[in-house]
């Protein structure tokens, strides 16, 4: 898609980090906005700040993990703008801890958000889409969704599967006016870490530690995250790094994609305890 001007774009997430900005950027380049999101707080404060841009907005409460709501979500956003042209599933959550420490019920609850989220989006809105002559779905899923570090299984698992989904879909509508990315965000400067759900056996000090030891490490801000991932979408790039971290680690795997980790590790165990026997960390989006 060359231009975003005219059309309508449909943002989960859209309560706080990327979505916030995202919703922002796309309604400074003209296009109206169906913003979503669990906080009904945070989103009523993204429309105020798209809605200064002078564009359509409409707010949405939208628990992405439900497949009811997805989907009513996607007949109010058609409803109300009379059509849906770009489609960003941004929805996302981390959970802490190693393999061993994660319960079963850390996994479903992540990819409930994370990957079944995603999939909802995509199912519920492709109808929607594909009654333009160009559309484009955004996916956004993370460097996490290419390299793999330990203490990320669940996330890693997510992202992943975001990838693979995207990729294949595209793959698909290839020749037609359906356009897919997926997004793979290095460390953002969003509040990912301090939100994520923790072991009960992780101090809260020590979760402390993390949050502040991520902030430092995240040098790209949500708004170069949003700039990057429109320029992408204006060049109808399939995959969009975002971030110079996201672009050396993506082009460390391809060089070594057996051994990749033994380059970063300690780069990471720094941010992070990944031990084993030790609590556990990370996060990127």
């Amino acid at each position: 898609m060359t231009t975003l001007r005219g059309g309508v774009a449909a943002i989960t997430g859209a309560g706080s980090g990327i979505g916030r900005a995202l919703a922002v950027r796309m309604a400074h380049a003209g296009a109206a906005v169906a913003l979503a999101d669990v906080n009904a707080e945070g989103l009523a404060a993204t429309a105020r700040l798209a809605a200064a841009h002078g564009v359509h907005v409409t707010e949405h409460a939208t628990d992405v993990s439900d497949r009811a709501q997805v989907e009513r979500f996607a007949r109010d956003a058609e409803s109300a703008h009379g059509r849906v042209t770009v489609l960003v599933n941004n929805a996302g959550v981390g959970v802490h801890g190693t393999f061993a420490e994660l319960r079963i019920e850390d996994f479903e609850w992540l990819l409930g958000i994370n990957y079944w989220g995603v999939l909802y989006g995509m199912k519920a809105f492709l109808p929607v889409l594909l009654r333009q002559p160009e559309a484009h779905v955004v996916n956004i899923s993370s460097i996490f969704g290419i390299v793999a570090p330990p203490g990320q299984s669940a996330y890693a698992s997510s992202k992943f599967a975001v990838r693979g989904l995207t990729e294949a879909v595209r793959h698909e509508y290839a020749g037609t006016g359906l356009r897919l990315s997926s997004v793979h965000p290095g460390g953002i400067a969003t509040n990912i870490v301090a939100a994520a759900r923790y072991q009960d056996s992780v101090p809260a000090a020590t979760r402390a530690v993390y949050g502040r030891r991520f902030a430092a490490a995240a040098r790209t801000s949500p708004d170069q995250a949003a700039e990057r991932i429109v320029r992408g979408v204006r060049r109808n790039e399939p995959r969009i790094l975002v971030g110079n971290d996201a672009r050396a680690l993506d082009l460390l795997q391809r060089l070594l994609p057996g051994t990749y980790w033994a380059r970063v590790k300690t780069y990471y165990e720094r941010l992070f305890n990944t031990s084993p026997d030790g609590a556990s960390g990370g996060g990127a989006r």
